[in-house]
């Protein structure tokens, strides 16, 4: 067998298996031999870049690369569905239906009402090729490269089970609860702000210019409706259950009834065990099962008439609160938090809620004493919702009011123009920030120093060994193996991660410092545009807004970190101890101004590279990645099925269209490849 072979086969077999373990839960081989296999494709498609395919298994890992959304009209409108909170508006709907058909039989496909972000999926001859967000209904964003990365969307459709060659699937990204109490854990962790709910982690997941970061939060998808000219029956429940053969992974849970009874009892029981499942569900959807009857029935301007959507009740229960506590965060952020007498809620006992900011608390008026109203946002996120109104005329106690110096440090607090939160200006002082910015700096994506966790870093801060970040290149193993030698191993590996870190590349060494606004995109456009950090920390207000994407309160923030001489200090500390300072030979050789003062649009399926790969090559050209066509746009780099409404409004403006080939040609003219 060729090599060319093998790639094919290894492909095959990697989607089958992929299928089996994520959506059938069926898996066939072990994790360890599925890497194994996966590796061994990898290594063959680096050995063969014309062979590559961006349906490719290899491809689910994600990027680092950032990019704009293209912004693509649907073929056919994503209409939002009407709702409704209660059964008698059920009953109506059933009755509309009824009466609009004439007394013709109809029946009703049960489904439950998933709490993500919408997704259309379109395919082509059995492959992905365009993943659209519902957007206003009449086009979404493009994000078929996060969307690869879900690994219960299949990129290539199970062979001979008949699907059309052209077709749309819709249903809904979904981050699981698992996936998203761990996110959630690891940004509390971090002291960043929590996701109120999977619904909002999953949006702002897929909208991640990160391909990378939504490959390791773990989405699912749900599909629950197909479209096409050709699909194999008039029924909805009968397409979607072909729909399952050909390896899309649609919910169980999916009932076709004739009765309005049969409805209420699917309400009803749904919405118990809905509490059971491995994602949000806030709902129920009912929808006329017959394509022909649905025809029939037609649209409103805004939504269908054949389906409704019925909204389940979120729980709330009264309990008292007795105190607001306030939290400070890495980046001095103080965060109010009410303390509560327990309360059960969506089956948990329920303590402490976030009350976000000075001004989400102002708007409770909120005093020591009141009966206030809680529920789950998203069923998971304790939230106070008001003062319950049962109570008003109860005696209040001292209203609640923000504090205004550091609970840690005792520092007068500051508020940053256009900021919602007030913050602590001790960085180098307050001991949640000392904590918090190592914790950051050790980080995976920072300097990636794993072997400290934070209880690592508290024993070291409690014990004096460490001040600072910088500090953590001066520990030895003997002052860390333990009183009696007893932790030489572990020791001994912290010490050599920390060694290790100072190979770390330049612009994940920024991220780790901790500005105040910078995270890892920012940090990144700011190594390419200033090289190192003596050019950075020179870097005039002006010279950082001439920069794309960098904004006056980024600006601000990175000169207010350089102005300061214990800063100063330490990046002398950190350059003496050999940590990366400017970026390598290698990036900057990268670099041109070949494409300097371009605007490119991308569109298209490529072959030689992927589309996160070609935003990356932009980039280091010098030009610039816009996501829709304007007169401003320079050309548009075209790949294979170009949406047609994209090549008629470049056509419109006069805008040329750039192949892939003539794209590289440009960038490496001396290439005869």
């Amino acid at each position: 067998m060729s090599e060319q072979e093998r790639i094919l086969q290894l492909r095959a077999d990697l989607h089958r298996h992929n299928h089996n373990y994520y959506v059938l839960n069926q898996p066939s081989i072990s994790d360890q031999e599925f890497d194994a296999l996966l590796r061994e494709l990898a290594d063959l498609e680096s050995r063969h870049p014309e062979l590559n395919d961006p349906n490719s298994p290899t491809q689910r890992v994600g990027s680092d690369l950032a990019g704009d959304f293209e912004t693509v009209r649907h073929q056919r409108p994503m209409l939002s569905l009407a709702n409704t909170y209660n059964k008698q508006e059920v009953t109506e709907f059933y009755e509309r239906v009824r009466d609009a058909l004439g007394g013709e039989p109809f029946e009703i496909c049960c489904e439950l009402k998933f709490d993500g972000l919408s997704i259309a999926l379109h395919y082509e001859h059995g492959a992905l090729v365009r993943a659209l967000t519902r957007g206003d209904g009449e086009q979404g964003d493009d994000v078929t490269s996060a969307v690869r990365t879900i690994r219960t969307v299949p990129l290539l459709l199970q062979q001979g089970a008949g699907w059309p060659d052209s077709f749309e699937i819709r249903g809904e990204v979904l981050m699981p609860w698992a996936s998203f109490e761990a996110l959630n854990r690891d940004r509390e962790a971090r002291e960043e702000p929590l996701f109120a709910n999977p619904r909002n982690a999953a949006s702002g997941t897929l909208k991640s210019k990160n391909t990378a970061v939504v490959a390791e939060r773990h989405l699912d998808a749900y599909l629950y409706y197909l479209l096409g000219d050709t699909l194999p029956a008039d029924g909805h429940y009968e397409n979607l259950q072909e729909a399952k053969r050909w390896g899309f992974k649609v919910s169980d849970a999916m009932r076709k009834v004739q009765s309005l009874q049969e409805i209420f009892d699917f309400i009803d029981y749904w919405d118990v065990e809905r509490r059971n499942l491995p994602v949000a569900t806030d709902g129920i959807v009912l929808k006329v099962n017959s394509l022909r009857q649905q025809r029939t029935l037609g649209m409103t301007a805004k939504s269908p008439r054949w389906a409704i959507a019925y909204k389940f009740q979120a729980e709330r229960q009264s309990t008292i609160l007795r105190e607001v506590t306030f939290q400070v965060g890495r980046t001095g952020a103080v965060t109010p938090v009410a303390n509560m007498d327990p309360v059960q809620l969506s089956g948990t006992i329920v303590r402490r809620a976030t009350l976000h900011n000075a001004d989400f608390m102002t708007a409770l008026d909120l005093h020591v004493g009141d009966h206030v109203l809680v529920e789950k946002g998203g069923e998971i996120i304790p939230k106070i919702v008001c003062v319950d109104p049962d109570f008003a005329d109860a005696p209040r106690g001292e209203r609640i009011t923000f504090i205004q110096r550091c609970p840690e440090c005792g520092a007068e607090l500051v508020r940053y123009e256009d900021e919602a939160a007030w913050y602590c200006p001790n960085e180098t002082g307050c001991p949640p920030q000392i904590r918090g910015r190592i914790e950051h700096f050790v980080s995976r994506r920072a300097m990636g120093i794993d072997a400290i966790g934070p209880e690592t870093i508290d024993d070291y801060v409690s014990r004096g060994l460490i001040h600072n970040y910088a500090d953590l290149y001066q520990i030895t193993a003997d002052q860390i193996n333990g009183q009696w030698g007893t932790r030489e191993r572990s020791a001994q590996k912290i010490v050599a991660a920390i060694a290790a870190s100072r190979e770390v590349p330049f612009e994940r060494v920024l991220f780790a410092l901790g500005i105040r606004f910078v995270g890892e995109t920012t940090a990144k456009t700011l190594a390419r545009a200033f090289h190192d950090i003596d050019a950075l920390a020179r870097a005039t207000l002006n010279d950082l807004l001439a920069v794309n994407s960098i904004g006056l309160v980024i600006a601000e923030s990175v000169m207010r970190w350089f102005r300061d001489a214990d800063n100063a200090l330490l990046i002398e500390r950190l350059r003496a101890y050999g940590l990366q300072m400017s970026l390598s030979e290698e990036a900057l050789s990268a670099q041109s101004e070949r494409l300097a003062g371009l605007s490119i649009v991308i569109s298209g399926v490529f072959v030689h590279h992927s589309r996160d790969e070609y935003k990356a090559l932009i980039e280091q050209n010098g030009g610039k990645n816009v996501g829709s066509i304007s007169k401003k746009t320079s050309f548009i780099l075209a790949g294979e099925n170009m949406g047609p409404a994209k090549r008629e409004k470049a056509e419109k403006l006069g805008i040329p269209l750039v192949t892939e080939d003539e794209f590289l040609q440009r960038l490496n003219p001396t290439s005869n490849d």
